[in-house]
């Protein structure tokens, strides 16, 4: 764990800069040279190797603000995520997760690792589910789709205790929101092409742990050439310098909105950890600074949901999230398509279910476009 006392703004502002000692501009140069100078160097960098001088300096960034030794930035998500987990796990271990983490459970088992979903977020639902062969825990709060809230502390406590390692993603809430490693999370992931990148034209994924952790991730890492080009590096540097802002103005709009959800006839219900009425509202609150900025809400039976999304105009209807522009999709339709009907009702996963990624527009406007597209959606 490494602190830092600067401020949120004053770290995505400033913190891993590249400083530009020939001109002394204010912008982070760019460096896209994918060959350096070795002989009588403390350092050989090339880009494979993730040390290239927007990369390191990036990574300061981040691990500055998750409160981590170090970091690493990759190509994508998936790349950060697989590259590591597959940095701790090896052929006949056993590695436990939510039961609403979407992986493919085809890759585990061409590695011959073993895997266990849980069925709740409930300690008690994974302490039971350990095995001897048990190395790491993953765990994803808020998830993906409901915004269910697990409690990191104690699955944190849980797990050193057994000598296991854990994992969260934290893209949903981002370091302006929770900053696992402070409860005793081992490695935190992230897809930074979410709220990292925060304008939809960056794919990117990123880790923040320990030196000796990171040190083991990119000793696979190196291999598997999942890096980042520089000038993404750069581009997603730009783009962190306003995520403090941008986070905490769209948290602002999410926590009105849900508010606003829960009192319209036409919705059953609404998955906001920010609402009293959330399972888990005093977890999060207890962990959380704020809520984030996504919802998730149930139509009721009058309401066409594929209508409603074809009828927005100003809500995109987009696969992916956390832009500053308002997005709105489906999870039967996108990210749990592959699952049977079953699967999906198993896991809360309605058909009327609407993922909604809440952006920095003026609140009345985003309103004024749900009401417009509920009365055309009605049937």
């Amino acid at each position: 764990m490494k602190k830092n006392n600067k401020g949120e703004n004053t770290i995505c502002a400033h913190e891993g800069e590249v400083v530009d000692t020939q001109f002394g501009g204010s912008v982070s140069p760019i460096f896209v040279s994918t060959s350096y100078e070795y002989i009588n160097k403390d350092i050989s960098r090339y880009p494979r190797y993730f040390n290239t001088p927007n990369q390191e300096s990036l990574c300061k960034k981040i691990s500055a603000l998750e409160c981590s030794e170090s970091a690493m930035i990759f190509g994508s998500g998936m790349a950060a995520i697989s590259t590591t987990l597959l940095a701790f796990l090896s052929s006949g271990d056993h590695i436990l997760l939510q039961k609403d983490r979407n992986l493919v459970e085809a890759q585990f088992n061409r590695y011959n690792i073993d895997y266990t979903f849980t069925d709740d977020i409930n300690l008690k639902d994974f302490k039971s589910a350990i095995k001897k062969n048990t190395k790491v825990i993953y765990i994803e709060t808020p998830s993906n789709p409901l915004l269910k809230i697990i409690d990191i502390e104690k699955i944190a406590e849980f797990a050193k205790s057994k000598d296991i390692i854990t994992i969260i993603d934290n893209t949903f809430a981002t370091p302006i929101i929770q900053k696992p490693i402070l409860f005793g999370v081992d490695i935190v992931l992230h897809s930074a092409t979410k709220y990292f990148g925060g304008h939809s034209d960056i794919s990117a994924g990123a880790v923040a742990a320990s030196q000796a952790h990171i040190d083991k991730i990119w000793n696979l890492a190196k291999n598997l050439g999942g890096n980042l080009s520089d000038y993404s590096v750069w581009l997603l540097e730009r783009s962190m310098k306003t995520l403090s802002i941008r986070v905490k103005a769209q948290q602002k709009n999410a926590n009105k909105l849900a508010k606003y959800l829960s009192k319209s006839s036409f919705i059953k219900k609404v998955y906001y950890p920010g609402l009293k009425s959330h399972p888990n509202h005093i977890l999060a609150k207890k962990q959380m600074k704020g809520y984030g900025a996504m919802i998730s809400f149930e139509f009721i039976d009058k309401i066409d949901p594929s209508l409603f999304l074809t009828s927005l105009n100003l809500i995109k209807p987009s696969m992916s999230l956390a832009g500053v522009e308002s997005t709105m999709l489906s999870p039967a339709e996108t990210s749990h398509y592959l699952l049977t009907e079953n699967e999906r009702l198993s896991q809360g996963i309605t058909n009327e279910l609407i993922r909604f990624s809440v952006g920095i527009e003026n609140k009345k406007d985003i309103i004024m476009d749900i009401e417009h597209a509920i009365k055309l959606a009605l049937k």
